[in-house]
């Protein structure tokens, strides 16, 4: 498999985690959305990452069509999520939240340095968007009784809020301080320490 996308995007770097966790070989292709566009495209005709290529060949866009295609590789019962109601569900959910969070994140960065006039209206909406969100991902960390967000092993939830939180911080570090949300900041610590959030990574590299 080919995982084709830079790792300071928390999409492809959530893809690139839990391929790893699952001990499934693959390539990377660290390419940009902007610098590589023109080789991007033959594989994302939007230019958009992650991009997956397959090992049939076949091409995957969109972190959460690859994971599902990833949990569909691996043994019955060893997927990242739970197969159990509700737990599923409320797992599904808060995947769900930490990408929209991250989808926000990238709209408002983006929004700020390409444009001349940056929208104050839209700006606004983003931070209370992104501000509801961990205050909904707050409450249910606080509420958790195990030591990751759905057991006692580490899920997709886990590595997305992760991945976001990282990006966040990085993409906006005078908008959002994690010191407001004790029990993200204690599970962002947590996965930070854990070797494979340490090698697939990549400091943000704002586009030129």
């Amino acid at each position: 498999m080919i995982l084709i996308g830079q790792y300071d995007s928390p999409f492809v770097r959530r893809v690139g985690i839990a391929l790893t966790l699952y001990d499934l070989p693959f390539e990377h292709w660290p390419w940009s959305t902007f610098g590589d566009a023109d080789r991007l495209q033959a594989y994302s005709p939007l230019l958009r990452v992650p991009v997956l290529v397959a090992d049939d060949g076949d091409i995957l866009l969109d972190s959460h069509g690859i994971i599902d295609h990833v949990d569909g590789l691996v043994t019955s019962g060893s997927t990242m999520l739970p197969t159990d109601e509700p737990a599923r569900r409320r797992a599904m959910k808060s995947v769900s939240l930490a990408t929209g969070i991250s989808d926000k994140a990238v709209s408002l960065f983006y929004e700020n340095v390409l444009h001349d006039h940056p929208s104050t209206q839209w700006i606004e909406r983003c931070k209370r968007q992104i501000g509801a969100a961990l205050a909904t991902l707050e409450l249910e960390g606080s509420r958790r009784a195990t030591a990751f967000w759905s057991g006692e092993r580490i899920g997709h939830a886990d590595i997305a809020i992760g991945a976001m939180l990282d990006h966040l911080i990085a993409a906006h570090p005078k908008l959002f301080d994690l010191e407001q949300y004790p029990a993200l900041r204690e599970h962002a610590d947590l996965l930070r320490a854990m070797p494979v959030f340490q090698s697939i990574y990549q400091p943000f590299i704002p586009p030129a």
